[in-house]
């Protein structure tokens, strides 16, 4: 399934590795040496003041304005739509 993390990003939910709370970036190690590797591995960083959440997926990180809650509302919400079974009766339909 897919979700739209902002910025018009669209994402495979399934290459998701982790999202991390910006907020929290700073209070480890390990997540301040990923973004600045990635920062040395774009030419720009796309990191600014309206990034709450960094997704980082198989092959990209990504940096989103909407928070970890909302994405996964929206994950949650998507999977409950795609596991929907279709119980309408097709005679009334037609």
């Amino acid at each position: 399934m897919f979700i739209h993390i902002g910025d018009g990003h669209i994402i495979n939910s399934e290459n998701i590795i982790v999202m991390i709370d910006q907020q929290y970036v700073d209070s480890s190690s390990i997540n301040e040496e990923l973004i600045e590797y990635q920062k040395e591995q774009e030419s720009e960083s796309t990191i600014d003041q309206n990034t709450k959440t960094i997704v980082v997926t198989k092959n990209d990180v990504y940096y989103s304005p909407l928070t970890i809650q909302t994405l996964k509302k929206r994950t949650s919400l998507q999977a409950m739509i795609d596991h929907l079974n279709d119980y309408t009766d097709q005679d009334i339909l037609e």
